[in-house]
This record gives structure tokens, C-alpha cells and sequence, in this order.
């Protein structure tokens, strides 16, 4: 476990160092994409160990429990600094942020609409609990039809 744990921390300190490098480069005070970094980098490095036999149940374990707890908190900092840079950025950025939302919304609704109906989940209960009884009724012989001695 240990060593999944330690996996993740050189990605996640190699991911941001490269964001930080990439931000200046660019000229932007901030960090770019350093997340991003270190999750690619991570899913190399978990191939790379599948690839040479060496990626077991421990490394998976380390892995697994960070990324439970450590991944979504980072995303939404992350999300978070976004949102105060678009704010900060003027209005063609919350426009296209806006604009973006609206064509996932409306792409959704079409596919929705395309997959033809589908069962709700109550549908879906009432069908298998019809046919549980079915199953049931089946298997037990009725008391009227009781073999008789």
C-alpha cells in the first residue's frame, strides 16, 4: 500500500512542478494544468508497472485509497481557481463557459430523445417483482391441486 501511496505523491509533486514550469512559460501566474500532469502521468506509471509484471494488489490498494480521498478534493480546487480566474477574465469568458453548458444540456436531451423510452426504476421493480411471483407460483403447486394419498 506504501507503494501506491508513494506512486501517487512523485506523480502529484512532478505533475505540479511541470504546471508551475508550463504557467511560466506561458506567462500565466498560475499553475497549468498540473492535475492533469500528474494523473497521466500516474495512469503511465500504472501501465508501465502492469507491462513489467510488477503492479500488484498493494500498489493498487495505495493507489485506490488517495484517489478516494486525495483526487476529487484537488479537482474541485482546481474547478474552484477556474471559476475565480473566469470571473476575474470578463464577461467572453463566462459567455463561453455558459454557452458550453448549454450545448452539454441540449446534447443530452438529444441523445435522451434519440435512445427512444426506457423503464423507470419503479417500472423496472414492479416488472421483476411480477415476475418473482410468476417464479414462485410456479415452483409451489397450489393447494387446491396438493397431490392427494
Amino acid at each position: 500500500m506504501i507503494a501506491g501511496v508513494a506512486l501517487l505523491a512523485i506523480c502529484t509533486l512532478i505533475g505540479q512542478l511541470l504546471g508551475e514550469w508550463l504557467g511560466m512559460l506561458l506567462g500565466v501566474k498560475a499553475n497549468v494544468g498540473g492535475v492533469g500532469i500528474a494523473m497521466i502521468l500516474l495512469i503511465v506509471a500504472r501501465m508501465w508497472l502492469k507491462s513489467r509484471g510488477r503492479y500488484q494488489e498493494g500498489v493498487s490498494r495505495g493507489i485506490g485509497f488517495w484517489a478516494a480521498l486525495y483526487i476529487p478534493v484537488v479537482v474541485a480546487m482546481a474547478a474552484q481557481q477556474d471559476v475565480v480566474a473566469a470571473v476575474e477574465g470578463g464577461p467572453v469568458v463566462l459567455i463561453a463557459g455558459v454557452g458550453a453548458l448549454l450545448v452539454c444540456f441540449s446534447a443530452v436531451a438529444l441523445m435522451s430523445r434519440l435512445s427512444g423510452t426506457s423503464e423507470t426504476m419503479d417500472e423496472i421493480e414492479a416488472r421483476e417483482a411480477r415476475e418473482a411471483e410468476h417464479t414462485t407460483l410456479a415452483v409451489a403447486p397450489h393447494p387446491d391441486h396438493a397431490p392427494q394419498r
